[in-house]
């Protein structure tokens, strides 16, 4: 594998930095499945407080120690949910899917906070993995999921070109308690 390949080597998502103005400076991000800390970093570095979450330790200890992020290695999937007395202004994942972590994740965030959620989807099988339908969205799932608690304010889905073509879902979404209307990003800021 060379270096361009590694997950540490990532730049943070797009998606996920045209949205992040949203996130107060001094706010509590939760970053789920952080891995090597692309966004968790980022997120440090916009003043955020940065709870990284991720099962593999030897990934968040890469950047374990860099200022406002607390890193813990727990397997949510098998684990109980660490924040049940947590609320965060925003939450961010990426690349992941565990849909029994929903509601957790809906619990978790403050009634005005900002959920930013891009993960692969239906038909990208035809481009790699991830190639199960147990990790790839339905169309319209992530819509589907925020229906009740959130108020939508950016989504995509649909194959996304490039070096390495995907079907993704993307969204953006603040809880009800946002003043409305919300400051759109431009496409392209970070």
């Amino acid at each position: 594998m060379n270096s361009s390949d590694r997950h540490d080597a990532l730049a943070p998502s797009p998606w996920i930095l045209r949205f992040a103005p949203l996130v107060a400076t001094g706010g509590r991000v939760l970053d789920l499945a952080a891995g090597y800390g692309r966004h968790a970093v980022c997120f440090a570095a916009r003043g955020a407080q940065v709870f990284a979450v991720d099962r593999d330790a030897a990934a968040l200890a890469s950047y374990a120690g860099t200022p406002n992020v607390t890193t813990l290695a727990a397997d949510v999937e098998q684990d109980e949910w660490p924040f049940t007395e947590e609320r965060f202004d925003a939450i961010v994942v990426v690349h992941y899917l565990h849909r029994a972590l929903y509601s957790h994740l809906l619990a978790s965030l403050a009634s005005d906070g900002v959920l930013l959620y891009e993960t692969f989807a239906h038909g990208n099988a035809a481009y790699g993995k991830p190639s199960n339908p147990a990790f790839l969205l339905a169309p319209g799932e992530l819509l589907e999921l925020v229906r009740e608690r959130l108020t939508v304010i950016a989504f995509e889905q649909g194959l996304i070109e490039g070096d390495r073509p995907a079907v993704m879902q993307r969204l953006a979404a603040v809880g009800k308690a946002r003043p409305w209307p919300v400051p759109l990003p431009e496409r392209g800021l970070g």
